[in-house]
């Protein structure tokens, strides 16, 4: 039955693209008119196409789905986090695809050890605030954007997108009453956020090209036409966000590229006021700031690459902040500085070393870092749900790829780790029962790239294989794949096969030259170290070729499309999730999304031909190879991504048929860059995935 089966055939309408003395014949660029009826007509193809070729899985994709569901405890709770007079958590339940939103009122106020809350058992007090599934009832996608509560607890500003393409329309509830204000804000941005006081939404909206360029405010009741302008930024290359201090004291607006920022204050107490820059832009130089008040002096902490490539981070005065710097942590070749929260009595820094996320304590009187330190060889740890100014304890989240999400509470004057919950993982799931491990490949140029490996002990070491292995990269924006649990991951692991990540360069692993080491002209870093990792694990006896298939997604998918012409006999299948495989195309053409900010991490091939030569020797649709056998290819794409448009696959797609390979494409068609929304159509469409990668690795049965 599948030989019989035929793949859609894409016209071929060759449209010419010039640039630099260079012409290319695109025969598939008829396929990015979206709304035309052949081109939906060629998508419904290609599902039906990829439905049927991937009919006989549906027996294990169920199976699948059953062990994801049957290992998650969908009647569940957060750990309450404390903002105000009450704590706050979100419950899930069972049948159920999206969470609730609660709160319950503190016992006193000195009560700072959050509620054990009990799935299925009342809270007393309780109250929800937003319910998801009341919120996404007629709409076939659902995401929450904002979900900011007012200080005084009397407001909720929540922000919700139903088409997938990440526009966001802002309400506001009063919580006293469980009912909407007037007020209604359309086309925004994620990350709005009410102001200290409850009068105002601070939110942005983005420009032609998808990109986040103007802060508004709106004062609740107002007409939301008359919002006032805040702050604009008018280059391209630029973003914009913007946020309140933990302190409350200011409003911080940011604004950058891949490669510069600048950060601009407005107090709170008075947010009509001009903004005033911290430090000019300076090319090349990031930057961000965090308020605290140290004996009895407002100061800004600003952390800083200003000839520190890993950075560094100084201290100023509020007042003043382009004067005297007084530096907190030098710069240390190999720690790389992430960020810094500012607490009334003390602030918390985040930083890389030696390949791993860590979290440190900031004594503002000595400038001392507490590390706090954890048992396992590979892991992630870092602060999250911090919102109070002045709390006695630190809540930090916690994980690796044998140890499920960690919540744990530090004591700041004992210090001592308090548990608060761990994900549970029913089925009789037994951290003992895996193992972890980081091996080093060697690159081209020498140098060493880490990858590592995840495996069930019962299916014997990976040194002792060769056994199957899932192989996984990005590398890019200096964006890190951290350990990190997975319940759908152990569908994979219980079959025998080993899960291993390949930290290549481009991501952000082993600090900041490890991303300038794997962008624009030296781009190509990436592409060979994940082949360089494949070719490891092989030469090691860990796997074999046959037994070895690969996924990544968005940038990591144009990662896949590249080693898919590089290295096709290293891989028997590869999975590119919203893959970036027009990667040329798309960064020629400043009027697409997010294009011209692009270029600091790509190069800018409209106006140099340098760049332009360079990115046309990768980019994986143009660089399809005669005469060579592909491995099998399943991409999925969505159509309303705003972020990798779904015509790069389907171009990439019909291109690779065109020389004989094994390539489907699976298009949502209500979905965005994320895929499905709601929990249950998501476990499904990973389920897909995985039954796809099992059938390539011969374990279907």
């Amino acid at each position: 039955m599948t030989e019989q089966l035929s793949a859609p055939v894409a016209d071929r309408r060759p449209s010419p693209r010039a640039h630099h003395g260079d012409t290319f014949a695109d025969p598939y660029e008829w396929l990015r008119e979206k709304d035309a009826a052949s081109v939906r007509a060629h998508l419904d193809a290609e599902n039906a196409y990829t439905d049927a070729r991937t009919a006989h899985l549906e027996g294990l994709r169920g199976r699948i789905f059953d062990e994801i569901k049957g290992r998650t405890q969908e009647t569940d709770l957060s750990v309450p986090t404390r903002h105000g007079s009450w704590w706050y958590y979100s419950r899930t339940v069972e049948g159920r695809q999206y969470g609730i939103h609660c709160r319950a009122p503190l016992a006193s106020p000195d009560d700072w050890t959050p509620p054990q809350l009990t799935p299925g058992v009342d809270v007393p007090g309780e109250q929800v605030l937003l319910d998801d599934n009341v919120e996404a009832e007629g709409h076939e996608f659902f995401s929450l954007g904002t979900f900011d509560v007012s200080t005084d607890g009397a407001l909720l500003l929540y922000g919700v997108d139903t088409e997938g393409d990440e526009r966001y329309t802002l309400r506001v509830r009063d919580l006293a009453t469980g009912e909407n204000l007037p007020d209604v804000i359309t086309d925004t941005f994620s990350g709005a956020t009410l102001s200290p006081d409850g009068r105002f939404v601070v939110y942005t909206t983005v420009d032609d090209a998808w990109r986040p360029d103007t802060v508004w405010l709106h004062e609740l009741g107002a007409d939301p036409a008359a919002a006032q302008q805040l702050f604009h930024e008018p280059d391209e290359r630029y973003w914009v966000g913007a946020g309140f201090t933990r302190s409350e004291r200011y409003l911080v607006i940011e604004t950058g590229s891949s490669i510069t920022s600048e950060e601009f204050l407005v107090p709170a107490d008075d947010l009509r006021a001009e903004p005033r820059s911290v430090w000019p832009r300076v090319e090349g130089v990031e930057y961000s700031v965090t308020h605290a008040v140290v004996d009895g002096e407002d100061v800004l902490y600003v952390l800083h690459n200003a000839d520190a490539l890993d950075f560094e981070l100084v201290r100023v005065s509020a007042s003043d902040p382009a004067g005297a710097r007084e530096v907190v942590l030098g710069h240390e070749p190999g720690r790389r500085l992430l960020h810094m929260s500012a607490f009334r009595d003390w602030g918390v820094v985040s930083y890389r070393r030696e390949g791993l996320p860590r979290v440190g304590l900031l004594d503002y009187a000595s400038g001392a870092v507490d590390e706090l330190d954890f048992d396992e060889p590979l892991y992630s740890a870092g602060a999250s749900g911090n919102p109070e100014w002045a709390p006695p304890v630190l809540r930090l989240g916690y994980g690796s790829f044998v140890t499920p999400g960690t919540v744990y509470e530090y004591v700041i004057g004992s210090g001592e780790l308090l548990l608060r919950k761990r994900q549970p993982v029913l089925g009789g799931y037994d951290p003992a029962d895996y193992d972890q491990r980081r091996l080093w490949a060697t690159a081209e140029d020498g140098t060493r790239i880490p990858i590592s490996l995840v495996w069930k002990r019962s299916f014997g070491d990976p040194a002792d294989g060769p056994r199957p292995v899932h192989l996984y990269g990005y590398g890019s924006y200096e964006h890190s794949i951290d350990p990190g649990f997975s319940v759908a991951r152990l569908s994979m692991l219980d079959r025998g096969v080993v899960f291993a990540v390949a930290h290549v360069r481009g991501g952000g692993e082993m600090g900041r030259q490890w991303y300038e080491d794997g962008k624009l002209l030296a781009k190509r870093n990436t592409f060979t170290d994940f082949v360089a990792a494949g070719r490891h694990l092989v030469d090691a006896g860990v796997t074999v070729p046959e037994r070895l298939v690969a996924e990544g997604g968005s940038a990591g998918g144009l990662l896949m499309g590249a080693v898919a012409n590089l290295a096709p006999e290293l891989f028997a299948g590869i999975l590119a999730d919203v893959p970036f495989v027009d990667a040329l195309t798309t960064i020629l053409d400043p009027s697409l999304p997010l294009t011209v900010i692009e270029w600091d991490e790509w190069g800018d091939p409209l106006h140099d031909p340098e760049v332009y030569a360079y990115m046309k020797s990768y980019t994986p649709y143009e660089n399809v190879r005669e005469g060579v056998t592909y491995p099998r290819i399943l991409a999925s794409t969505s159509l309303n991504d705003t972020r990798v448009l779904y015509v790069e696959p389907a171009k990439w797609v019909a291109r690779l048929r065109e020389v004989g390979a094994d390539a489907l494409l699976k298009c949502e068609m209500a979905a965005g860059h994320g895929g499905v929304s709601g929990r249950y159509n998501a476990w499904r469409q990973r389920a897909f995935e995985l039954a796809w990668l099992l059938d390539v690795l011969g374990l279907a049965d």
